[in-house]
């Protein structure tokens, strides 16, 4: 794993050094102030050239960033968004040579660590999670969870890293997770822009977080605009802070403490965050801290120029007030130091930030041009050897003189070599091709790897344990089952926690907790308010933090209120930061048939698009509910577990293994064999499938029933493809909508198996209607696959193999 250079803030306490001591490190905080925005100028340039493809920056809040990072400490996190990289060098956490690193998209992880160039810039992390999977100590190291581009996306996970510490400290029973927590006593730093607050995650986050009383510390970088838009058409009275003062603590309540100050202020930043960082630290009281009259002398990013947006007076004043200005002529009226001393030290500044800049790019056109030199001269060779030579040696001669080229060109050069020389067969061409089929490989892992974790841990390599019963196993409610699994669970690992709306006190809306509050207490089984994208955040958070939770969402129709968190942050954590950070978390709901539009969703064709990078478990029933549970819980990749709305009071069997038993993720299972038509569904309906299945054997009809049992890893044995050689007909039945969740299974039967040679019929899917269920049971009948459709959509295939055995029916 890359090492991240450390070049730590320096931490001062006035009363304590002497004048010298106090002189170098606001000296050394200058220097650091002034690389950054050198950093910053360099990288806007560098994209108005053509050397890099988009540049956002944080000039103009690096006085701020300073201060915050003197509070800023060994086992602390940040959450924050891309304009936060003088706080990232005055850390340590990230360096000069890694900004430029990740400006020119690097996917060395050596050279950019926080994201491999999958990143844009100034999108910041640290990496937490060793090559075998193991977490590193985050109580020893300063943590920075995985930058997104949505600028108020954060604040979920933000309240998770948070939260984390509030049970480190009051739950004794984690106090062999050292590497994780020491006594709680870290605090997560988020940071947004004024215009970001306008969000609504922020507001979620913000409420939930004066509920919960945790140590966070968000800070609110307010420049006055949000791009072009200024603060009087974004927040009412144009002031975050105003606005939030109900939630200021009075008369012991809960709440927050609110700053505020202003961005050029040296000395009142550093106290403001002494003071407001040590309460939350010790107290576990959440603080706002409002840093105002900051200015963003670059605009908003590469893609335009605020002079379009700003009035003259206005940018007379950000002049007047750039924050290294004002710390500048505080430095010397102060006599820390003087104007020769600080024109060497910005000289010196410069010349070392260009000097990384240019380390940079070299190392990165090193790597590029070794591999366009060796596609060049392989193309020479076979322009030897084939009638088309003039052509080639046309394609390597642009490839060679081509400007700023990269792996596209290189890549695009031979793809064009190999098109027009398809008819040769020849020992130079075939070295072309292995060369490519090696350069391709080297070129997934780079770009298109670790969409999930993939280590040892992975839920993929649990073992598989199988159900077994004793003789006289109980026949309970699907729910009781559930309430085994999870009792068993929480008494084995007390990283465990769970919690959503109403899952403490009543144990859930469907029972699946009953009672296991009062057992394992309010701090692991926990009730929230209705708020489904912090409810997800927080187990992100924790998750990330070594703890295991399962996080509920009352009903599958309400996960889309907490999609940003799943799909932006969550789903593509592994991904982006190339398997450096992990977030196993689980979230547990219910969906498929109820009653009405918003408690019987099947929203699954969204849930496969936006959901990659989770594991996607649809159990038919209770107990494979718990297998896949027991299975998830042992693993270290997030996942969504999908129970049957209408299954928690339907009678199971009790296994004598509830709390052991595991379901492989991705295995298909064969729940009725049968020659004429492959059938296959999930969740509830199959269900109805089993009972359809009944009344078309009558009609000597024999269907092979399939249940996948998990939409993501799908079937990863090829069980429906066997299926289709031995019937030839595939039916797949879904309670989503047409061409959703079916067209995925249909792609991955017809296209990934192959099963399309095996067809003798169209493939057919049967689905619910376009709308969303009506209310009742005659609206769920003539809106979602009924036994009557089930049974028709079957015949009609078997009718239109033979018309004569099966006349239509219609």
């Amino acid at each position: 794993m890359p090492e991240t250079a450390i070049r730590a803030a320096s931490k001062f306490n006035t009363a304590e050094l002497s004048f010298d001591d106090f002189k170098k490190i606001v000296i050394d905080d200058y220097r650091i102030g002034f690389e950054s925005r050198q950093a910053s100028l360099i990288g806007r340039r560098e994209v108005l050239t053509g050397k890099a493809k988009f540049g956002i920056f944080g000039d103009g809040k690096e006085v701020a960033q300073l201060a915050m990072a003197k509070a800023f400490r060994a086992g602390d996190w940040r959450a924050g968004y891309y304009r936060d990289q003088t706080f990232m060098f005055a850390t340590g956490m990230s360096n000069l040579k890694e900004f430029f690193a990740q400006l020119y998209a690097n996917p060395d992880i050596e050279k950019d660590p926080a994201s491999a160039g999958r990143q844009m810039n100034c999108h910041y992390a640290t990496r937490f999670v060793n090559a075998d999977g193991s977490w590193v100590n985050q109580a020893e190291t300063m943590n920075c969870s995985s930058d997104i581009s949505t600028t108020g996306g954060h604040m979920p996970r933000l309240l998770g890293l948070a939260y984390a510490s509030k049970l480190y400290r009051q739950n004794k029973e984690l106090e062999y997770l050292k590497q994780f927590s020491v006594n709680g006593n870290e605090v997560a730093f988020g940071t947004i822009g004024n215009g970001s607050t306008s969000e609504g995650l922020f507001f979620e986050t913000f409420n939930a977080a004066g509920v919960l009383q945790v140590p966070m510390a968000i800070s609110v970088w307010d420049d006055a605009y949000a791009i072009s838009v200024p603060a009087k058409l974004q927040t009412t009275k144009e002031d975050i802070s105003e606005i939030l003062k109900g939630f200021q603590r009075e008369n012991g309540s809960n709440g927050y403490e609110i700053f505020k100050v202003k961005g050029w202020d040296y000395i009142a930043l550093c106290e403001t965050y002494a003071r407001a960082i040590a309460l939350c630290r010790e107290q576990h009281v959440p603080v706002l801290i409002h840093v105002v009259e900051m200015t963003q002398p670059q605009g908003h990013s590469t893609s335009g120029s605020h002079e379009r947006y700003k009035t003259k007076d206005r940018l007379e004043w950000e002049d007047d007030h750039d924050c290294l200005l004002k710390m500048r002529e505080w430095m010397i009226a102060s006599a820390i130091s003087t104007e020769v001393e600080l024109n060497d030290l910005e000289t010196e500044a410069k010349k070392y930030v260009r000097d990384c800049q240019r380390e940079a790019a070299a190392e990165m056109a090193a790597v590029i041009s070794t591999e366009l030199d060796e596609a060049a001269k392989l193309i020479d060779q076979l322009a030897e050897s084939v009638s088309l030579k003039d052509e080639l040696l046309q394609i390597s001669k642009a490839l060679r003189g081509g400007y700023d080229s990269g792996r596209k060109d290189v890549f695009g050069a031979i793809r064009k070599t190999l098109r027009i020389t398809a008819k040769e067969d020849s020992t130079e061409r075939q070295t072309l091709v292995s060369w490519l089929n090696a350069e391709k490989i080297k070129n997934d892992e780079r770009f298109n790897s670790k969409l999930f974790s993939d280590t040892p841990q992975s839920p993929l390599n649990v073992a598989v344990v199988p159900v077994t019963y004793s003789d006289d196993a109980r026949l309970l409610d699907g729910r009781e089952v559930l309430n085994a699994c999870f009792d068993l669970n929480f008494e084995r690992d007390k990283s465990i926690v769970a919690f959503g709306e109403d899952v403490g006190a009543i144990g859930d809306v469907n029972q699946g907790f009953a009672g296991l509050q009062n057992k394992f207490g309010d701090l692991r089984i926990t009730d929230t308010g209705i708020r489904e994208a912090t409810i997800i955040g927080q187990a992100m958070g924790l998750s990330m933090r070594g703890l295991k939770p399962i996080a509920e969402i009352q009903y599958l129709d309400y996960l889309i209120y907490a999609m940003t968190v799943i799909s932006d942050d969550i789903g593509s954590l592994s991904y982006r930061t190339r398997g450096g950070q992990k977030a196993p978390l689980i979230i547990r709901t219910r969906g498929h048939r109820l009653e009405g539009i918003w408690h019987s969703g099947s929203p699954m064709g969204l849930i496969l698009s936006a959901m990659r990078g989770f594991h996607i478990c649809v159990p038919r029933n209770m107990t494979q509910a718990a297998g896949m549970y027991n299975t998830l819980l042992r693993g270290d990749e997030p996942a969504l577990v999908i129970e049957s709305l209408n299954g928690y009071r339907l009678k199971e069997k009790l296994p004598a293994n509830v709390g052991e038993f595991t379901v492989p993720l991705g295995k298909a299972e064969i729940l009725k064999e049968g020659t004429d038509i492959t059938v296959v569904s999930y969740g509830s309906t199959l269900r109805i499938v089993q009972e359809a299945a009944v009344e078309l054997e009558k009609m000597d009809i024999h269907i092979e029933l399939i249940d996948p049992q998990t939409l993501y890893p799908f079937d990863t044995d090829n069980v429906c493809g066997t299926s289709l050689k031995k019937t030839s007909k595939l039916l797949v039945i879904d309670e989503d909508l047409p061409g959703s969740a079916s067209a995925y299974i249909i792609q991955n039967i017809v296209e990934a198996q192959k099963g399309y040679y095996s067809l003798d019929a169209q493939p057919r899917t049967l689905t619910a209607k376009e709308h969303r269920p009506p209310y009742g049971s005659d609206g769920d009948y003539f809106s979602k696959p009924s036994i009557d459709d089930i049974i028709e959509a079957a015949y009609a295939i078997m009718s239109e193999a033979n018309p004569t055995k099966y006349p239509a029916i219609f």
